[in-house]
């Protein structure tokens, strides 16, 4: 390999906010380029990137140009930037770690993009514009700000609704300071979150989020919101006690004592229809129904965790949960585990599209980056095949944004955003973990950098 520019990863190893003036040059050459529409691995392909956009993809030939920074990716796999589309980067606790921990973790795992689904508003924005110039390592960000949630919320990265008017205002204000979209949280009232539908709608926003305590599924699909989060609604809309659960007490047991196939069958179809977007966080979902029974201590990550996420926020987080869960016994929750997937497996056959989302830093033991790889195994143990679990990342984004023309599939004229693997993920979906480099906006991560940078953040993570 040939590195004649200083790469911007590497000054992002000595410090996250820097800066850069040219636009650099990178060919890939001799590399395996895997189609992630269709699963074709084109062999021996050399890709060119000239500042932030793919060039040219073509054989590599004894006569093809090279330039800029050259990768020999001979016996290595090419594959688009990977999204999660369920971050909360400066969120709560864990907020002043966005900036020094959490992207820069994003980023060496392959995540070159997010949507983050409730931050502080301020920092937020200040860091979605100081990585789109470049002045900030971390992936590029689609972001809601707060999230809008009931009167009692206990989240700091929320703004508490209590009646349609603050909805609407709510929703006002975020479009105006410039937020992508409207993270619906599941307290909202149920006046106030058709006040916020309609407001949203009225202002050109998207809404996306949590099915509230207060609407039904189906309600929330006649609203227009755009995606649904961890399969809330769906257990609800499968059971004959669907309007208790609208004023009462919600719980695994309940919805395994009460479900009815039927109905389950009915909300999968109208979700089919209307193509309501899932980001079911799995990896999550099964950490929060056992949390008692994962030793997250033994996690081989950890080392990337901040100090007091470990010691202090997650002890908190599991002691909490446990307190919500003390009527349901702990096989009760395990087979609710299995139900999901087996949702995951029923919504899927209708073709109900997915997106892949973490939940991170929020979750115990929801590591940044490290959690997204996770993420799509538990897509394959839900019956995906390691490609469709990999489209969940790398391709179902830019279609949800209608942005292909932009993302996805490895093609001249797309952003820079890619990832290079030792090991094909189509093999085994646990090989997107096999990172070699990192291309963000253009930018090239050799593995040296990423070494090196993961150095910094463990020591980082153990020094907070």
């Amino acid at each position: 390999m040939r590195i004649r520019p200083k790469s911007f990863f590497a000054l992002a190893v000595l410090t996250t906010v820097t800066s850069f003036a040219a636009a650099q040059t990178l060919t890939i050459a001799h590399v395996n380029l895997i189609d992630v529409t269709d699963g074709q691995v084109r062999p021996d392909t050399t890709v060119m990137v000239e500042g932030n956009r793919v060039v040219s993809v073509g054989p590599s030939t004894a006569g093809h140009p090279q330039h800029g920074i050259v990768v020999d990716g001979r016996g290595q796999y090419l594959i688009p930037g990977l999204w999660d589309m369920h971050t909360h980067v400066y969120f709560d606790k864990t907020a002043a770690d966005g900036t020094d921990l959490v992207l820069p973790l994003l980023l060496v795992n392959g995540v070159t993009g997010v949507r983050d689904m409730g931050s502080e508003l301020n920092p937020v924005l200040r860091a979605r514009e100081e990585i789109a110039a470049h002045r900030m390592a971390g992936p590029r960000m689609i972001v809601s700000g707060p999230m809008l949630d009931g009167p009692k919320s206990h989240y700091k990265s929320a703004i508490a609704i209590a009646t349609p008017e603050d909805g609407r205002k709510a929703v006002d204000m975020l479009k105006s300071r410039g937020a992508d979209f409207i993270k619906i949280q599941s307290g909202v009232p149920r006046e106030a979150y058709f006040a916020i539908a309609d407001e949203a709608t009225k202002k050109s926003i998207e809404f996306e989020g949590h099915v509230p305590d207060a609407i039904r599924a189906s309600e929330a699909v006649s609203a227009g919101q755009r995606s649904f989060e961890h399969l809330i609604g769906i257990f609800e809309a499968s059971s004959p006690d669907e309007d208790k659960y609208l004023s009462g007490k919600k719980s695994p047991g309940a919805f395994l004592e009460t479900y009815d196939a039927v109905r389950e069958a009915a909300i999968i179809q109208l979700l089919a229809k209307h193509g309501v977007w899932q980001c079911p966080t799995l990896f999550w979902e099964r950490g929060q129904w056992l949390v008692d029974a994962i030793d997250y201590t033994k996690d081989p990550d950890i080392g990337f965790a901040a100090r007091t996420w470990v010691t202090e926020q997650w002890p908190a987080t599991q002691k909490s949960i446990l307190k919500s869960l003390d009527t349901d016994p702990l096989p009760v929750r395990e087979k609710f585990v299995e139900h999901e997937l087996d949702i995951i497996r029923k919504l899927h056959r209708a073709k109900v599209p997915f997106l892949a989302g973490t939940d991170t830093p929020a979750g115990v033991d929801v590591i940044p980056g490290f959690s997204l790889h996770l993420e799509l195994q538990r897509f394959v143990a839900a019956g995906f095949t390691p490609l469709e679990a990999l489209q969940t990342a790398a391709l179902n984004p830019a279609k949800y944004y209608n942005k292909l023309v932009d993302y996805g599939p490895v093609q001249k004229g797309r952003i820079a955003d890619l990832v290079l693997l030792r090991a094909n993920p189509l093999d085994n979906i646990a090989n997107t973990r096999t990172i070699s480099g990192v291309v963000a906006d253009g930018h090239y991560m050799s593995q040296a950098d990423i070494d090196q940078l993961r150095g910094r953040l463990r020591k980082l993570a153990a020094a907070k």
